[in-house]
């Protein structure tokens, strides 16, 4: 079976793709595909493996050859199921690869914030430490996670490996039900009480119609202003002007961000050129600790294994 990669540069250029090569006859990479190259590249494959690239049903219906597409993402919004399944193309996503890493990004994260660890080195570096009258320099002040409320805003796998850290921490923990959910479940709180009690925010829901700008200028302006909020999962969850405005008004402590609406966003992106000191920006790197990268690798080979098995494993049609 012929595969052709049509985003390797979503990946590290440190990994090997050994696992998958092992699977087919022939495994073609390419860094990056625009739309119109899509089809001309695929038309002999058998297995079309993709991250981001969007494959609509026009473009499904003139690869006839194609059997099986490998969305090396957990996430498939950029593959057309129901023309696949129409079309007799399997279709497969990969999912618990990340956990570990987005929840130490999001920790990370966190404890720059909280502990000032940047701003600590440089008062040192500076000399600052040196030229004090006392034992000790303080500079910013340092805050502990101990007693914070973290709210959890959609609790896949990330989130309760995001979860079982805050615990470690003595970190209190409410998780919010659905937004429009008329019963809340036992271990849930409502959606409000989230948004109003957090100290911290973490966004790790899907992007469907319903959870789109679901932090929007209301939200905002309902958390505490010394709330921060962290998104690890999509960019489109936020309405990123209520957001930029929320900041600049301090209506909210703090915002860090791994994920934007458009990826890669334009350098004109508002958010990129506010220069605002309380919001810090990641290019979507928190899945993409080397260990995970591996993980998912191993998972789509799994996937591939299964397919020629006649065996239905991460399937999505």
């Amino acid at each position: 079976m012929r595969a052709v990669f049509l985003d390797k540069n979503t990946f590290s250029s440190a990994l090997d793709f050994l696992a998958i090569e092992q699977q087919v006859t022939q495994l073609v990479c390419y860094a990056n595909t625009s739309a119109t190259e899509i089809i001309p590249r695929c038309l002999n494959a058998d297995i079309i493996i993709t991250n981001k690239v969007l494959l609509t049903a026009e473009i499904l219906s003139a690869l006839p050859n194609v059997k099986l597409i490998c969305i090396s993402a957990t996430g498939y919004n950029n593959v057309d199921i129901e023309a696949a399944s129409y079309l007799n193309i399997a279709v497969t996503n990969v999912s618990g690869y990340a956990g570990q890493a987005v929840a130490q990004y999001v920790f990370a994260q966190l404890l720059e914030y909280y502990q000032q660890t940047s701003h600590q080195n440089s008062n040192t570096e500076q000399g600052l430490w040196s030229k004090s009258e006392a034992f000790c320099y303080h500079g910013n002040g340092i805050r502990e996670l101990a007693g914070k409320t973290l709210g959890i805003i959609g609790y896949g796998n990330l989130a309760k490996a995001v979860v079982g850290i805050a615990q470690a921490f003595n970190m209190n923990v409410i998780i919010s039900e659905r937004p429009t959910a008329l019963v809340i479940r036992a271990d849930r709180v409502t959606f409000d009480q989230v948004i109003e009690q957090a100290d911290i925010i973490s966004l790790h829901c899907p992007q469907t119609a319903e959870t789109e700008n679901l932090i929007n200028a209301d939200v905002l302006s309902r958390m505490k202003n010394t709330a921060v909020l962290v998104n690890t999962a999509r960019g489109a969850l936020i309405d990123e002007l209520a957001l930029l405005n929320a900041l600049k008004s301090k209506d909210i402590a703090c915002a860090i961000l791994d994920v934007l609406t458009q990826e890669p966003p334009p350098a004109s992106h508002p958010l990129l050129n506010c220069h605002l000191a309380n919001l810090k920006i990641t290019a979507h790197i928190a899945w993409a600790s080397i260990e995970a990268q591996k993980r998912l690798i191993n998972l789509l080979s799994d996937n591939i294994i299964a397919f020629k098995q006649g065996k239905r494993l991460n399937r999505l049609a």
